[in-house]
């Protein structure tokens, strides 16, 4: 289950889990202390009840009727009111609780009190429904009481009713400490979330830029806690492996290359003394489609790296090989802005979008070039009016040597390695090339390439 409001960073869920704990925690412990507390308050205040109303009915036992109004107005402030009733203690089946509080009260009269164990309690009154004179002057809405009833002579009956303070909820002390701990572990919090997210920050983006395979060595700084140390440092092991590996291949292809050439050259001058021509322009032929296999082949497999990085303007670059395959006889369109600033290795650019405009100039009969802003970079965007491709295959014709002439064009030629090598460019630049079928018809090659990339 995904919470629609659940942070995604590792540093925003690290300190929205730790306030989540306080303030759980807070909660459960402050719920806890406010109940005894108010525990504590209900029998401090039951005592109370119990001693203000036993010395009001004692002492209006001990003097003249005339002058029991007056004990009762001093006594009854506040939450208390006093009145004396005429006519005997009303009696009511009480519950638990009233009983209880009825013994209490009646312990706590004189042994002497005439009628002592005559006395009802009602624990929970409105105090809205008694009549006004039985009341204090001032009710808050929603209170809740407690009235006793007494025995005072023959005649007479005491009432005394207390208005119970209502709870406020949490103090407003322990609101505010639990405010000031979640201040303090989230900033601990996000303090141990930066040590442990930064260095997980320089490893994805060391990891996504691609440098290794564009020939460089990227190194992350093996910092925080001892766990994303190791992972730093076994990335660190692993790119230079890799890159190791990766210019023992180059190396090798170089000197395969080399050592291709040599042969072919001298095969080359060997044809010129054969004699039957047909024969020897098919020789050439197939020479020549050896030759270009095998620059393909290492173009590819150099990918990028050979050439060093520098700051260029990537509407520039591009308008000048359309304008170059345009005075060939190119059906090539184009619609560039400018400037267009990129750092990147230029020649491998160029050769890269060389090699999508006559793929669709091959396949598709034009090529239109655009190029768009893109969130940290541009795309590249080169377009033909062809049949498209399907989008099962759209992946792996960017795999070696895989050409899908069926679909295509039955008379194309090539190597199959174009796309391969217009993948390792752009990868090698920190960027990426997708193919996809225009709605209109017609194939879109999407290459995107960051502003600024690896420095190389």
């Amino acid at each position: 289950m995904r919470f629609r409001f659940w942070p995604k960073t590792l540093a925003f869920q690290l300190i929205a889990v730790t306030a989540a704990a306080v303030i759980v925690s807070n909660l459960a412990v402050g719920i806890y202390f406010e109940h005894a507390r108010l525990a504590q308050f209900d029998s401090f205040l039951s005592d109370r009840m119990i001693d203000r109303t036993t010395a009001v009915a004692t002492t209006m036992r001990e003097i003249p009727p005339q002058s029991r109004a007056v004990v009762m107005r001093t006594m009854g402030t506040g939450n208390w009111r006093f009145s004396q009733l005429a006519g005997p203690v009303p009696s009511r089946a009480m519950t638990e609780e009233e009983t209880n509080f009825a013994r209490r009260v009646i312990e706590g009269l004189p042994a002497e009190y005439p009628n002592r164990n005559n006395v009802t309690v009602v624990a929970h009154v409105d105090p809205h429904s008694l009549p006004r004179e039985l009341r204090p002057r001032h009710v808050p809405q929603g209170s809740d009481a407690v009235q006793i009833f007494l025995p005072i002579d023959g005649g007479t009956t005491l009432s005394a009713l207390f208005i119970r303070p209502r709870s406020g909820g949490l103090p407003d002390e322990m609101l505010i400490a639990t405010g000031v701990t979640i201040l303090c572990v989230s900033l601990i919090a996000a303090f141990m979330a930066r040590r442990i997210v930064r260095p997980l920050s320089e490893l994805t983006k060391a990891a996504s830029v691609g440098a290794t395979a564009a020939g460089e060595v990227p190194r992350v700084p093996e910092t925080g806690p001892e766990d994303v140390r190791a992972a730093a440092s076994a990335f660190n092991t692993m790119t230079e492996k890799v890159s190791s590996t990766l210019e023992s291949q180059r190396h090798l292809l170089s000197a395969v290359g080399h050592d291709l050439r040599t042969p072919i050259t001298a095969m080359r001058i060997n044809l010129e003394f054969v004699e039957d021509d047909d024969l020897r322009r098919g020789l050439l032929r197939n020479l020549d489609e050896l030759q270009a296999l095998t620059e393909q082949v290492l173009s590819a497999a150099r990918g990028a790296g050979g050439e060093a990085k520098r700051q260029v303007d990537l509407s520039a670059l591009v308008e000048s090989l359309c304008t170059d395959l345009d005075e060939m006889g190119e059906p090539v369109k184009w619609d560039l802005p400018s400037p267009a600033p990129i750092n990147c290795r230029p020649n491998e650019i160029r050769r890269a979008v060389r090699n999508l405009v006559e793929n669709a100039v091959a396949y598709g009969g034009e090529a239109d070039v655009r190029i768009k802003d893109a969130p940290g970079g541009y795309e590249i965007l080169v377009e033909d009016r062809g049949p498209g491709i399907p989008e099962e295959d759209q992946k792996r014709v960017f795999e070696p040597f895989v050409r899908l002439e069926s679909s295509r064009n039955l008379e194309t030629g090539g190597t199959g390695l174009g796309l391969t090598l217009v993948k390792a460019i752009a990868e090698g630049h920190g960027g990426d090339v997708v193919l996809e079928n225009r709605p209109e018809g017609g194939l879109r090659a999407r290459m995107r390439l960051p502003r600024t990339t690896v420095p190389a």
